[in-house]
């Protein structure tokens, strides 16, 4: 029962870790410029690298439990604690020094709004993010100014110039056309009169608040996968007992049998 469990786990987590890197290879290729890469890391690239930590672990996970393997289950046991004991540091770390997270958050995303139209797939990401949270720049609509396509500076030639992207737009209920030029001149109005065409709180701080309001969604998702790797562990060292007891038995067994010709 044991092997079979610890085998079923460690499957559906290889076979997770596949499709992560096919995605992240996916993205890799697909991409239609490299913008992405000067940011602090490509999201493509950590799917990539994910995915094969995990499917190399998971692999020697589902070979050890399948072929009763101690010194795989070992290796398998004693790295996934490794990474637990690193997960449990890291989220530590993390509450601890909180705005220095905070900080290096904000500036990750100040570098993705400078490379916003040069990039595709990152400029639907912030489209996507703009739009569900209903946020505009990073810490307010006059953030835009730092992309070179909606800079205030007079010498600015782009057609862009002082607006932000649709996707700070608050779209009516009456509107069922989008208008993609509806952030135009934003950027030139104050906060009050900006505010009622465009959402000019920042995406941070709407992060932040959907962080806190969704803490025990977050809370739990994230102690559902701590103790699936803790009885995942469990299991592995339980399966070496097992094995180390059976070994034991045939070795004794086999004195047994054998004692009479010596």
């Amino acid at each position: 029962v044991v092997k079979y469990i610890l085998f079923a786990s460690c499957y559906v987590f290889w076979v997770a870790s596949g499709l992560m890197i096919a995605v992240g290879i996916y993205a890799k290729v697909a991409k239609e410029a490299e913008a992405v890469d000067s940011l602090t890391a490509d999201p493509a690239l950590i799917l990539i690298v994910v995915g094969l930590l995990m499917f190399g672990i998971t692999f020697v996970g589902c070979f050890g439990a399948l072929r009763l393997s101690k010194c795989m289950l070992m290796i398998f046991a004693w790295t996934l604690l490794i990474i637990l004991i690193l997960q449990v540091v890291a989220a530590v770390l993390g509450f601890l020094f909180s705005s220095m997270v905070l900080e290096k958050a904000a500036d990750l995303m100040e570098k993705a709004i400078s490379n916003y139209r040069d990039d595709l797939d990152l400029q639907n990401l912030i489209d996507f993010i703009q739009k569900k949270l209903k946020c505009c720049g990073v810490n307010g609509y006059m953030d835009w100014s730092h992309n070179i396509y909606f800079n205030c500076k007079d010498r600015n030639p782009s057609l862009e110039r002082c607006a932000v992207p649709f996707s700070c737009c608050i779209q009516k209920r009456e509107e069922f056309v989008l208008n993609t030029m509806c952030g135009y001149e934003m950027q030139q109005q104050p906060e009050w009169k900006a505010e009622q065409g465009i959402y000019v709180k920042g995406c941070l701080d709407q992060i932040t608040t959907w962080g806190q309001q969704n803490l025990l969604l977050i809370g739990g998702i994230s102690l559902g996968l701590f103790f699936l790797e803790i009885i995942m562990i469990t299991l592995a060292f339980i399966l070496i007992q097992q094995i180390q007891f059976l070994n034991l038995r045939t070795e004794a067994t086999l004195e047994m049998v054998l004692q009479p010709f010596f």
